[in-house]
């Protein structure tokens, strides 16, 4: 697995998986329980993580759609 995006904004979590899911790739979203316990105050990003192989067109999805990726 490789990190595709993290942030600590929820909306952009949901919205990128929805985005990957209508594109057909498998995404996992870690750090989830982590940032609930830190009470809502987005201190702690969660990360979207996708397989190696989809990398690059997860990516592409993400910035055609004006999400900033992490480019690594």
């Amino acid at each position: 697995m490789k990190q595709l995006l993290s942030t600590t904004d929820p909306t952009v979590i949901a919205f990128a998986k929805a985005l990957l899911q209508g594109e057909g790739i498998d995404c996992f979203e870690l750090d989830v329980n982590m940032s609930i316990l830190e009470g809502g105050i987005g201190i702690f990003p969660r990360r979207l993580m996708v397989a190696e192989a989809d990398l690059i067109r997860a990516q592409r999805a993400m910035t055609d759609n004006g999400i900033t990726v992490n480019e690594r």
